[in-house]
């Protein structure tokens, strides 16, 4: 593949925003999945999270169906499934329906991390020690209930069983490029909230990987936020409304997401503005021609096969606006 024919994909959080309700949110998402169809998006992934203010994507597999049914044939999947706080069973089931109403466009990407805070994560998942300990078991468990059932197997997954869901190894650690590895799945990168180890987890991951029967050579893809928009200085406007989400998160305010402002001077210390700053570091903020060298840039230093992307705007037109640049943006460096 051409370093610049590179596969494009959405990763949303259904995010809600001041003055809009979940309902909203959802309305919004979908309308994101059909956009991106129209402009040639590979995937529309949602993420789990819960009891976060600004998000409404807690229950991906009930959204993505819902998704799939305005939709036609661009794959939907989970960026990801945090599989700690489920039963493999339960998630094979889940992605098993979406297989079969859905057939050929369901993707199941898995992460280890809770998706909330502590005291929630313990109302998720009652044994907090087991589940994350058992990680690796229960991802075979899944694959197990998602192939073919063995001869006078007692547990299977109805629907789940002969759908073979393709699954997604996502982390922001070297613990899961090294698992993503041994099991021989694609591994998707957060380099959009944990970019220090993003190039040692893809370089463990490649030097490591074990052929599999359904991914006989590696393949990795990266997580990164985007702005795009008229001009550099819109684009920087627009950014920071997740500058100050950041912000509440650092500082355990859980409210929705914010309205841009014309400057953060005044809402960040100067510490929280270097680690932010820091933490946001691959972001594509900017007109057509600034992103476009950004995204020339970190493909060439990353070597990923895939990018997907989130559009963390406040406005949803603005939203919008920002995937379809987006897109044109990929093809102008394509077509380059």
């Amino acid at each position: 593949m051409d370093d610049f024919m590179i596969p494009l994909s959405i990763l949303d959080l259904s995010p809600i925003v001041q003055g809009k309700t979940v309902s909203d949110s959802f309305a919004q998402s979908t309308l994101m999945a059909q956009q991106a169809e129209a402009r040639a998006y590979k995937r529309f992934w949602l993420a789990e999270h819960h009891g976060m203010s600004n998000v409404a994507s807690s229950s991906p597999a009930v959204l993505l169906s819902h998704i799939g049914a305005a939709t036609t044939s661009i794959r939907l999947g989970s960026g990801g499934v945090m599989l700690p706080n489920h039963s493999p069973l339960i998630i094979a089931e889940q992605f098993g329906t979406l297989a079969e109403l859905y057939p050929n466009r369901i993707d199941l990407g898995l992460g280890r991390a809770p998706g909330t805070d502590m005291q929630t994560a313990r109302a998720l998942r009652r044994n907090m020690n087991a589940a994350v300990d058992q990680y690796p078991d229960d991802v075979r468990e899944l694959q197990h209930f998602l192939g073919k059932p063995e001869e006078n197997q007692k547990v299977i997954a109805v629907p789940g069983r002969n759908t073979h869901v393709p699954i997604w190894m996502l982390g922001s650690s070297l613990y899961s490029a090294q698992v993503a590895a041994e099991f021989g799945l694609p591994y998707s990168f957060a380099s959009h909230f944990a970019p220090d180890q993003l190039i040692q987890a893809l370089t463990v991951y490649r030097r490591n990987y074990r052929p599999s029967d359904t991914n006989p050579v590696a393949h990795t893809m990266a997580g990164v936020m985007a702005v795009v928009a008229d001009t550099d200085e819109e684009a920087a406007y627009l950014f920071t409304s997740v500058q100050q989400q950041f912000i509440n998160l650092r500082r355990g305010n859980n409210v929705p997401f914010a309205k841009p402002v014309e400057s953060m001077d005044a809402l960040w210390s100067v510490s929280e503005k270097h680690m932010i700053n820091h933490t946001l570091q691959y972001a594509f903020v900017g007109s057509k021609e600034s992103v476009k060298f950004k995204m020339k840039s970190f493909v060439e230093k990353t070597g990923i096969d895939e990018l997907i992307v989130s559009f963390p705007i406040y406005d949803a037109e603005k939203r919008l606006k920002s995937l379809a640049l987006m897109a044109e943006v990929r093809d102008e460096l394509g077509a380059a």
